[in-house]
Formats: structure tokens, sequence, C-alpha cells
């Protein structure tokens, strides 16, 4: 596909107001109906466009910056909204809060860090699955990375173009992937069984359908165990040493499988860049190999994987301009379109779960803060041991004792932890808490274990208005599963 008949233009993007602290509007959400189309087309690449000097010249300078900050009157802040506001005019219970400036900010970083670049970024779904969110990317120009059935039908409903959403997953299920090939779905090629139920896809559609190899291109990410999955005894891809057994298999169905590119992922929460370059040269040395063969090869998909400052240590992490860089020469040596896959990097530091706290006790030598959040609505630090920042959203008491406490949730678990060995100031019954950066693996990651029912979302508004964007669920909810049984 020649990459000339592939551009599109990103809309141009909403700039980030800044508004006062006594501004506290909460606005209707209502959901338009969207069209889904069913024509087959190629999947579309995006000539990045610059939309702003500011912008890009920002971009080079400065690391994302978190939309919750903490000012000299001791106020935790969104967007210049009191959080404290917010925890008062909402329904009194753990909610997540977003700022939809700071998620534009977040795609504005991306497009102008892909400048000169055919491309696609590809926004994954199992980051943050909330609808008004993803219409909101879609609206900024993202593909979406879908990892189930499911996730494939909520972009359609959330209008995505479907020839710019990449199917991944181990384990794809048939009338899935039927549904993949007759939108024109990019599909991953991830095993020797996967392989097969793409081929009766494609015939079961009538569609041809538009694969990628997914390779283990064997590369540590030097990640937590449990997010690394571009390594040779990973659960996803391929063995690259099985590559010529899978191009020979694609050319035995030339009227089901057009190869129109290759697609590694290494791994989350990644702060190395050099790692993506790695992969890269070796993913573009695989190109050279499945173009000499005859193949018409023009895409190559890094996954995603960039990490953020859970810790607000003022780290200096790799941005996406850092990532780009790393690639940015291999990818025009190949004259290829590029497909990333951000997910955390996009949507994770737009986001806090706010909290209550229900009271503090101590036993023997542990200290704990007991809050109405639990794992049940942000499982990371239980699954992971993940680290995520924690803080008052208002000042202590002057005489508030500074101590050392593990910050826990109601659930009967000793798992329940949000946070272990933080130092806070010793905090008044009923306050209000927040869990930093939970905007990605979190929400889209809760139970209702506990009966904990699933929290509310809202987010700040350009303007400074609060908008609801999820209802949270209910008892009633609950019992309506067994309604007429």
């Amino acid at each position: 596909m020649a990459a000339t008949n592939l551009f599109s233009y990103s809309p141009t993007l909403p700039k980030t107001l800044n508004h006062p602290s006594n501004q506290n509007r909460f606005t209707p959400n209502p959901i338009p109906p969207l069209k889904v189309t069913t024509k087959p087309r190629f999947l579309r690449a995006v000539l990045s466009q610059n939309t702003s000097k500011t912008s890009l010249e920002d971009s080079k300078n400065t690391q994302f910056k978190h939309c919750f900050t903490k000012l000299e009157d001791g106020f935790l802040y969104c967007e210049g909204l009191k959080v404290q506001e917010v925890m008062e005019s909402v329904e009194r219970r753990p909610f997540y809060l977003y700022s939809k400036p700071q998620i534009t900010r977040n795609v504005e970083a991306y497009k102008a860090a892909l400048e000169g670049l055919t491309s696609v970024i590809g926004y994954a779904i199992k980051a943050n699955n909330n609808l008004k969110i993803l219409e909101h990317l879609r609206q900024l120009g993202c593909g979406a990375v879908l990892v189930s059935g499911n996730e494939l039908r909520l972009a359609l409903r959330a209008g995505f173009d479907p020839t710019r959403c990449i199917f991944n997953g181990n384990g794809k299920l048939l009338e899935d992937l039927v549904l993949a090939a007759q939108e024109g779905v990019f599909i991953n090629i991830d095993s020797e069984f996967d392989l097969e139920n793409i081929v009766a896809a494609a015939r079961i559609a009538g569609k041809r359908a538009n694969v990628l190899l997914r390779i283990n291109p064997d590369v540590d990410p030097q990640v937590h165990p449990y997010v690394a999955t571009g390594n040779k005894n990973s659960k996803f891809g391929i063995r690259n040493e099985k590559l010529q057994w899978f191009l020979d298999a694609v050319k035995e169905h030339p009227n089901e499988l057009k190869l129109v590119g290759a697609h590694c992922h290494l791994g989350s929460t990644i702060t190395k860049v050099d790692i993506f370059r790695d992969a890269a040269v070796i993913m573009v040395n695989y190109i050279d190999q499945i173009r000499a063969q005859g193949f018409e090869v023009n895409y190559l998909n890094i996954g995603g994987g960039l990490g953020i400052d859970y810790y607000h240590s003022d780290a200096v992490l790799p941005t996406p301009r850092d990532l780009i860089d790393t690639v940015r020469e291999l990818v025009l040596s190949r004259n290829l379109n590029l497909i990333i896959e951000p997910g955390r990097s996009l949507i994770a530091n737009t986001c806090c779960l706010v909290n209550r706290v229900t009271g503090v006790k101590t036993n023997g030598s542990k200290n704990f803060v007991v809050i109405d959040g639990s794992m049940a609505e942000l499982i990371r630090p239980s699954l992971y041991d993940a680290y995520q920042h924690i803080e008052l959203v208002s000042p202590a008491p002057a005489n508030a004792e500074i101590a050392t406490f593990d910050v826990v949730g109601p659930v009967c678990e000793s798992a329940d932890f949000l946070g272990k060995e933080r130092q806070l100031p010793t905090p008044a019954k009923g306050a209000g808490l927040v869990v930093h950066d939970a905007g990605a693996y979190c929400m889209s990651m809760a139970s209702t274990y506990n009966l904990k029912m699933r929290p509310p979302e809202y987010w700040v508004e350009e303007d400074g208005s609060v908008t609801k964007i999820r209802h949270g669920e209910t008892f009633e909810d609950h019992l309506r599963y067994f309604e007429g049984l």
C-alpha cells in the first residue's frame, strides 16, 4: 500500500484552559448515537500534523506535568478546581476524577513527537475502557488497540475508524475474528492456531484479512515479570526462529490473508527507551527478510509500554518524543508506517481515585489509615506490589502528627492495601485522600469483591466544570443479574 494514499489529517485540538478554583459547575452527559461502518478498508496511517508551535516546543523541553497540583494553601487542585469541592458536590463514595485537558495534552505530546512520520496512535483500550474517554480520544485522532471482541465492539460504538484499529491477543475467538475481518480491522497473528482461526474467519466474512505477525524479539524490558511480554518465554507472539513457517503459511492462503506488517510488544512501565530501539533494530531486519520474499510489508508496530513517574519524584523519565526519536531513523530508512500502542502514558496521569478516611488505627508498631476505597476499586498495589502516590486533598490540622501509615481499605484480605509505609499527617475522620495516576489499569481492573460496587467516574472539562462520565454501580444493579431466574 502506498503511503501517499493513506494520509489523513488530525483535527484541530482544543487549547487547555486554566480556571479559578471557585467554579463548580456540574453538567449532564448525553451520549449521542454513533454509526458503525462495515465497509472494508485498509488501515490508514496518519501524517502527524503540528497543531501548535507552542505545543511542539513545550514537548521538546518539558516532561508530562501532573494535572493534580498541591498549592500553597494546602489544597489539592485539578485544573484549578479544588478536589475538596468536587467531593462535596458528588455522591458520597469513592470515585475516579479525571482531567479531560490532560488527556488532550498527552495525545498532543505524541502527535508532536510523530511529526514527519506516517503513523497510527493506537490507544490501548484495556488501560481504560470508559466510553466517554474513548470518544474523546477518537475525536483527537487516535485509533484503538483491542484485545477482546467486546473491546472491538466498544471501539465501534465509540466511533473509531475500524481501519485504524489493531486486534491483539493470544486467544482471539473465531466469532470475534469474523467481526474484525468484516470491519477491516488489522489482526495480529499470535500462534499457529490463531492463524488457522484468522483464515477461517476471513472465509466466513468473505473478506481478505489484513494481518501482522507478532514476533517476540526476545528483548528484556527490565520490568515486573507480570508485565513483560516480548521475551521468548512469553505466552504472546511467535518465536522469532519460527518466522519462516508463518511466512510459508501466509503464502498458502492468498485469498484469506494479506500480510502488511510486523508487530512486537515488549512489556509495560518501560523507562529506558533504548529498549524500544533494540527491538526496532531486530524488527526492521525481520521486515527486510519478509520483503525479500515478495511480501508488501509497510507497517512496523512497536507496541506500547512507556512508563510514567508513579513516584512523583521528579525523575527525568522518557517522553513520547524520546521514544519516537529512538526509532525514527529506522522507520524512515525502510519507508515504513509506524504504529504505536500507548495506554498508560496517555491516560494514567490524568486521574486520581478519590477516597474518604474511615478512621486511623494502630496495631502494635503498625499504623493504618483505613479508607472507603480498596483493592476492589484499585488493585495494582495488591496485584503487582505497584507504587502509586498518595496524599490528602486538604491541609491537615496544624497539630496533626506526621507518622508512617499503611493505607488500607475495608476488604476482607490482608492484600487490601493502596500503599505501604507512607508518611502522612494523621488524617481526621472523613478527610479526603487520593491515589494518584489511577487512569490506567485501575477502573478497568476493578471488581465487586466483598460486594464493593464499582465507583462512578467524573472529569473536569476544559471550562472548569465537572461532568459525570460513568454511573457508579449499585446494590440494585447486582440484584438485576438474578431477576427471572
